[in-house]
């Protein structure tokens, strides 16, 4: 492209040349967009994922007997009553027995549960007689249980009053509901708002200037507004969910900040360069512009590969996440540049006065720091390399032993609680019965006798075969055919003890009972049932989605960049970064080194989702920095610069965008690794510690030093590849910035 010739071929700087000179028009649109979207989302409603789509096997069966069958489970409520430590009071002493009467009486009082049950008609009595459980449901839907439980607590507080010599704790479905909202329902929802503020102060030090800084805020909050409503329209294809819209808030937040941040360091370097507005526009577009839209597209395919694991779950964070970081890409060279025309200079209004920039020669924000760091790296890459990439290593060796599990309630909520204490007593007195095994029994006539001597031969097969120490509970709904049998697990809390229960259930129990009936449905379901299974989908799922992520991402970083040798080292680094945080995960959460210091002490396993979530989420998010940096280096090169000098002067002119779009990044998922659940906390740690490694180690010292040590081998693409189609576009500021084109009356085209 010569200088005569400023007919630029890039869509990015397309789009920032259209928006720039008309620039009302396009931030019409996008507000028009965004109005759109909100008000079809309003309109539409959102679907929420139902349980029988949560997961296939027998849980998903499970599910839609039951949902067919509309049925509709009470919450489930029970009340332990118990001897205090080394008392001699048994279940059969008349003391225990005024203080079971009285619990029955006091929720019975309150009215608001039904199908009361004293434990010496059920025989749920310990072995060592110490132990009781009265049990009883919630009147009203189960969902909203918890908003209608606290008269019975109440009324459970009152009756301990009166036995002083006896622990009478109530736990179930609603009350743990409640708990757990009051503990920390605005946990989750205070780190989202939190969120924001960070970024904006971050931001607000970057640029010195209180515009600068609102804007990439701005964007980001606009497009995750577009988003909620687009979810809304799209859950009625593919249903949604909020810890989708959870993690939609978080990747949109980031992205979108990142997206902006590349796009107006950009341009303000242009203009501290010397350039007129209009010019430091078109090289903000046709550069940075580019190299979101890439990002954009990869960020896109990561967040695809969540699609193929066949949770629910999963593929609606994972279209939540792609719509997102879409909409904000779009917005980024779009509306973006419109506004940037529009405030012209006074994007440096509000300027903070102790926070003076200094203009370097050539414009270039240069860190003395990186300078520094990229001195010694590229003076001896193979020192570099070995030191940089043995510390990864080094970091990623936990990783090799990691154990992932659901997360018991202990584990996600520590014994903070007295609830969970609760659960862990009841669990120690009764293995299992906290969270039974539930048999969903669909037959033609669930009083024939051959189905209720199937269910008899059940209910004692499960306890002397070792599954279950009962007592086993049969539920019969007569009008559906339907009958709901609940067996307390031998292991309890102990999720291989009871996995193994379960296995015996499912495989000899069942076969050997429920299995001679034709024409009988019985499949086992459970929080037990329901970990085995997604563990089992998921790790099916693992293959695939790796394979997919890495293939298209080294596909399109082949296209983008044409060079066989960047789509390798791309993936091979971002596969590094990806090591690294799974070897702090399991170092910190399963290890316990440094637990304490983000509150993880005991939990000792990784939650079973994370892996492959923090897979995809990361790969997507490292090509940001990693697409950013490689396009200024490869900008440089198309100049005329030896692969050195490209390579020092792309890692050193983004040090300053890549470092406050990372401390941003990292803030922001470490404000959830400060929640109270262990989930939250691993997820949050997990993202910050591998955006922060992504940032220093791989981009600032590992990419350099190989891309030096390649040398001109970077750039290479076999012959029999040149046929592939070419997204490169070759803009370099020298072509953007030529002479203006004219129109046909002689006068400057405005841009």
């Amino acid at each position: 492209m010569g200088n005569g010739d400023i007919r630029v071929r890039g869509l990015a700087a397309r789009a920032g040349g259209w928006s720039a000179r008309h620039r009302w028009a396009a931030v019409g649109i996008w507000v028009l967009f965004v109005v759109l979207a909100m008000g079809l989302g309003s309109a539409a409603g959102r679907v929420d994922v139902k349980d029988s789509d949560q997961l296939k096997g027998e849980t998903h069966t499970a599910a839609r007997i039951v949902e067919d069958a509309g049925i509709d489970e009470p919450a489930g409520e029970t009340v332990l009553i118990q001897a205090r430590g080394g008392g001699d009071l048994k279940a059969t002493d008349p003391e225990f027995r005024d203080a079971v009467d009285a619990v029955v009486r006091a929720v019975e009082g309150t009215g608001r549960v039904t199908h009361v049950t004293s434990p010496y008609e059920t025989k749920t009595i310990s072995k060592d007689g110490r132990s009781a459980l009265v049990q009883f449901d919630m009147r009203g839907e189960s969902d909203t249980a918890g908003e209608r439980v606290e008269p019975v607590l109440k009324a459970v507080e009152g009756v301990q009053q009166d036995h002083e010599s006896l622990r009478i704790e109530e736990i179930g479905g609603a009350s743990m509901m409640k708990t757990f909202d009051d503990a920390f329902g605005d946990d989750f929802k205070k780190a989202e708002y939190s969120a924001v503020p960070v970024a904006l102060g971050i931001l607000l030090i970057a640029f010195g200037a209180l515009v600068a800084a609102l804007l990439p805020v701005l964007l980001a909050i606009t497009a995750i507004m577009a988003t909620m409503g687009l979810m809304g329209v799209v859950s009625h294809v593919m249903p949604m969910s909020d810890t989708a819209n959870s993690v939609m808030l978080l990747v949109g937040l980031a992205v979108g900040v990142d997206y902006c941040l590349f796009y107006l360091r950009r341009e303000r370097e242009e203009r501290e360069a010397g350039r007129d507005a209009q010019t430091a526009l078109r090289i903000a577009a046709a550069t940075s512009g580019r190299a979101i839209v890439v990002s954009g597209v990869t960020v896109c395919v990561a967040m695809a590969g969540m699609l193929f694991t066949g949770l629910a779950e999963f593929e609606a964070m994972g279209l939540a996440s792609l719509m997102v970081v879409a909409v904000a890409m779009v917005g980024s060279v779009t509306v973006l540049p419109a506004l940037l025309s529009l405030l012209g200079e006074r994007v440096e209004k509000g300027r903070l006065p102790f926070l003076r920039r200094r203009k370097r020669s050539g414009g270039t924000q240069d860190s003395r720091f990186w300078t520094a760091v990229l001195r010694r790296v590229l003076a001896k890459p193979v020192v570099a390399v070995v030191v940089a990439a043995g510390a990864l290593l080094a970091i990623t060796a936990p990783a090799l032993g990691m154990k992932t599990q659901q997360l018991t309630l202990d584990q996600e909520f520590g014994d903070s609680l007295p609830i969970v204490q609760t659960y862990n007593r009841l669990n120690d007195a009764f293995p299992g019965g906290s969270e039974p095994a539930e048999v969903i029994v669909k037959a033609h006539d669930i009083n024939a006798p051959e189905v209720k001597s199937a269910l008899a031969d059940f209910r004692e097969r499960a306890i002397s075969s070792g599954a279950s120490r009962g007592p086993v509970e049969i539920k019969l709904h007569d009008a559906k055919n339907v009958a709901f049998v609940y067996v307390p697990l031998v292991g309890g809390s102990d999720q291989d003890k009871a996995g193994a229960s379960l296995d015996l259930l499912r495989d000899e129990v069942r076969p050997a009972t429920l299995g001679k009936v034709d024409g009988l449905e019985a499949p086992i379901t459970g929080q037990v049932a329901g970990s085995k299974d997604f563990n089992d989908q998921l790790a099916g799922a693992v293959v695939p989605v790796f394979a997919f992520v890495v293939v298209f991402a080294f596909v399109l970083m082949l296209l983008s960049f044409r060079s066989l040798t960047i789509a390798v080292t791309s993936i091979v680094l971002n596969l590094l970064s990806v090591g690294a945080a799974y070897g702090i995960l399991v170092a910190v959460f399963q290890h316990g080194w440094g637990a304490s210091l983000v509150g993880a002490e005991g939990v000792g396993a990784i939650i079973t989702w994370l892996p492959l979530f923090l897979f995809v989420i990361l790969f997507g998010l490292s090509m940001d920095y990693h697409v950013f940096v490689v396009s200024r280096i490869r900008e440089a090169r198309l100049r005329g610069l030896a692969t050195k000098d490209a390579i020092r002067h792309g890692v050193v002119t983004t040090a300053g965008v890549v470092t406050s779009a990372a401390v941003i990044m990292v803030a922001v998922f470490a404000i959830f690794g400060t929640l109270s659940m262990q989930s939250m906390k691993q997820m949050g740690v997990g993202l910050a510690a591998a955006v922060l490694i992504d940032a220093t180690i791989i981009r600032g010292v590992l990419l350099p030093a190989v891309m030096a040590l390649l040398g001109e081998r970077n750039w290479y693409l076999p012959k029999w590849l040149h046929r592939l189609p070419d997204l490169t576009h070759d803009e370099t500021p020298q072509a953007v910035a030529a002479p203006a084109a004219r129109d046909d009356e002689g006068e400057p085209l405005k841009v």
